[in-house]
């Protein structure tokens, strides 16, 4: 699989989006905020990690209490994830946080066919909402929710059937399912499925088959199909022209989102000048913010903007003490070290109450 430049990792890798019930070391960054998955950053990780935990695990449910209004929890659901309605009674009480409720209001309904109630039923077993978390159970309603060709439960049960560890693994379901889920304009699915495309034949024709999905992703706002389109038109394939001003503008919309590998791309770009003009005070803004958000890349190559006086004016000990956080994180840099061996003992010791100061 390609790496991409100025990416630490393979272009699969970077791109993946997360599957709440898949925990697939492949699959990495943002969905289009689903309430399984609460981003973050990316990284991004679900509140409750539903895909890290058995079914078995002993955990305490949610208290079963009305949220209070103007609640962000409240205002994040989007009814319309659950099928082409609401599923009523049951999904206001989710809403109001009576999650118990709305367990036992879907449950009839979802054992005669209703799909909305089933994707809820799945959500709640999933997150563990006033009921202990059941990974196996959730994996069961969306799988019939799958079947009646809702998008979201669609998406989901693809996932898990590709992880093969809450129901019998088969990918070539997990295709088809995936593939109708981005036909229906599920944004994080067309992500994916670019990605199974480029998993089935690696090289610029894998690239060149993923690339129409990764821009309808990108179309749709999603951060991972944003970055993707960057990378491939930065490098661009036989049949894709290299259009580095146009990936600078994609890798500026994945970074305004808040995801961290585009914000230290755009960062190195703005400096470099690639795709565009350089840019030394944005780009040093931008490494700085990933660098906050605990890109552990970041970190060193702000250390080095800071050395260097880049973008800011030159501080060594800022600059010792964000290659200190790397350096705690795993990350070694030979340049760095050698820059490190030439501060005195007073220097190195103020960088590292600098680096406490950061973590």
């Amino acid at each position: 699989m390609a790496v991409f430049p100025g990416n630490q990792r393979s272009l699969l890798a970077a791109m993946l989006v997360v599957l709440p019930l898949a925990a697939s070391a492949a699959f990495a960054q943002t969905t289009e905020a689903p309430a399984t998955a609460e981003p973050v950053k990316p990284s991004t990780s679900p509140s409750p990690s539903s895909a890290a935990k058995s079914e078995s695990s002993e955990t305490t449910a949610k208290q079963d209490k009305p949220k209070a209004p103007g609640d962000p929890a409240l205002e994040a659901v989007n009814p319309t994830r659950f099928g082409k309605a609401p599923a009523d009674e049951a999904f206001g009480a989710y809403q109001r946080g009576l999650y118990k409720t709305a367990y036992n209001l879907a449950l009839p309904r979802a054992e005669a066919g209703d799909g909305a109630a089933q994707i809820l039923l799945a959500e709640i077993l999933a997150r563990g909402l006033g009921t202990p978390i059941n990974m196996t159970e959730s994996a069961k309603w969306y799988g019939k929710a799958a079947e009646q060709g809702i998008p979201e439960a669609q998406f989901r049960y693809a996932a898990i059937l590709l992880q093969g560890r809450y129901a019998p693994k088969d990918p070539k379901k997990a295709k088809e399912l995936t593939k109708a889920a981005a036909e229906a304009g599920n944004a994080a699915a067309q992500f994916n499925f670019g990605q199974l495309l480029m998993q089935e034949q690696p090289g610029p024709g894998g690239v060149e088959n993923a690339y129409p999905w990764f821009l309808k992703s990108a179309e749709q706002g999603l951060p991972d199909g944003e970055y993707a389109v960057s990378q491939v038109l930065a490098n661009g394939t036989p049949t894709i022209p290299r259009d580095m001003a146009k990936a600078r503008l994609y890798l500026i919309k994945a970074a305004v989102k808040g995801y961290d590998t585009a914000q230290l791309d755009l960062g190195s770009w703005l400096v470099a000048g690639l795709g565009g003009p350089h840019e030394y005070k944005s780009g040093f803004g931008w490494m700085l913010r990933a660098a906050t958000g605990g890109n552990v890349a970041a970190q060193a190559r702000l250390a080095k903007l800071y050395r260097d006086g880049i973008g800011v004016e030159g501080d060594s000990i800022k600059a010792a003490a964000w290659y200190i956080v790397a350096k705690r994180a795993g990350l070694n840099d030979p340049d760095l070290d050698s820059f490190m061996d030439g501060l005195d003992d007073d220097q190195k010791q103020a960088a590292i109450a600098e680096a406490n100061k950061l973590q």
